[in-house]
């Protein structure tokens, strides 16, 4: 008898052992890239435009990007890390204080994301952690976006915050994020004691986002419009202003089209302007200038390799190329997915 019961004993731990593990979920994902850029006309051979990221000469790399994720039924973490010179420009904000008082470099310069979420209710998700930033319509990982450069609004926009967030299921396709927040891209620990606060109302894929940060506030519009099966139009839309400090207040649209299940032609048509002073975005040195982007891109999927030829034209109001208002420049990424 005591065999038997034994026996079941082990058999209904092996069945609730094997439940919980049909309830959670770990993944290992991530990308690769690297690239081609040089110039057409304008300024010198290592002139780039003033946005981040694809804005070294020649053949030049990206980065990795490798994603641990768990998932559970009601708990889960991401930890999003990033390697080589894309990474870097990431996670800048990253820097920690020494003993005697001396800032240098963080050990998180690797990390991109680093959260732990709880699944409150079927409505209700809280997020604790370093998490990219909820504004804009680019990302940091190029696997998300279309264009492989990226935008002035993007740029110039906040990259990673690092706080705690409420994400509300609000019913009929609308959603509410709230989040108490570090200062904006100080990702490793607060520097000053003082906090942003961020919200996101969201209706059937179109978000309405506001950050406020020691008297500066961001107001952004990001969405998206299926016009046809094969049309997508994208739009970003946003303003920034500070106390008695220079601001910026922009938009882009992003038609993109697909001619076959491999292959997608897209443009990004941005104008981003300058505000009470020089903000420093473009490069100009003077007030209030500004500056219209059109980049060209096409996007030929190989099974998980993606290829992105890609022409870009920058023109500024004043001379912010090395003396040429106006930058022409072609790129080549390779862009691999896991």
């Amino acid at each position: 008898m005591k065999k038997i019961i034994f026996t079941l004993l082990l058999a209904t731990s092996l069945i609730v052992t094997g439940q919980e593990k049909e309830e959670k979920t770990f993944t290992l994902s991530g990308s690769v890239d690297t690239y081609f850029r040089g110039n057409i006309s304008g300024g010198e051979f290592d002139t780039a435009p003033g946005s981040s990221f694809a804005n070294l000469p020649g053949f030049s790399l990206g980065m990795i990007n490798l994603v641990a994720a768990y998932e559970g039924e009601k708990v889960g973490f991401v930890a999003d890390m990033v390697y080589g010179p894309r990474g870097a420009d990431a996670v800048f904000g990253s820097q920690q204080e020494l003993a005697d008082g001396t800032v240098v470099s963080g050990n998180s310069t690797i990390v991109n994301q680093l959260y732990a979420y709880w699944n409150v209710s079927e409505k209700v998700t809280l997020t604790i952690g370093n998490f990219n930033t909820f504004l804009g319509y680019e990302v940091i990982s190029p696997t998300a976006n279309f264009n492989y450069s990226t935008s002035y609004l993007f740029s110039y926009g906040p990259f990673s915050h690092t706080g705690i967030k409420a994400d509300f299921d609000l019913g009929g396709d609308t959603s509410l994020m709230l989040a108490v927040m570090n200062p904006t891209d100080a990702t490793e620990y607060n520097p000053n004691g003082s906090y942003a606060f961020g919200a996101q109302l969201g209706f059937s894929g179109q978000y309405i986002n506001f950050l406020y940060d020691q008297g500066a506030y961001e107001l952004d519009f990001t969405g998206g419009f299926d016009l046809s099966e094969t049309f997508f139009l994208g739009v970003n839309a946003a303003y920034f202003s500070g106390d008695d400090a220079p601001g910026f207040y922009g938009a882009a649209l992003y038609p993109q089209i697909a001619t076959s299940d491999s292959f997608k032609i897209g443009l990004r048509a941005e104008l981003f302007q300058e505000t009470d002073g020089d903000f420093g975005a473009i490069g100009t040195g003077v007030a209030d200038s500004s500056v219209f982007a059109t980049t060209l891109t096409g996007n030929y999927s190989i099974g998980s390799l993606t290829i992105i030829p890609e022409l870009r034209l920058d023109s500024a109001s004043e001379p912010a190329f090395v003396g040429d208002k106006s930058l022409s420049s072609f790129a080549l990424a390779a862009v691999y997915s896991f």
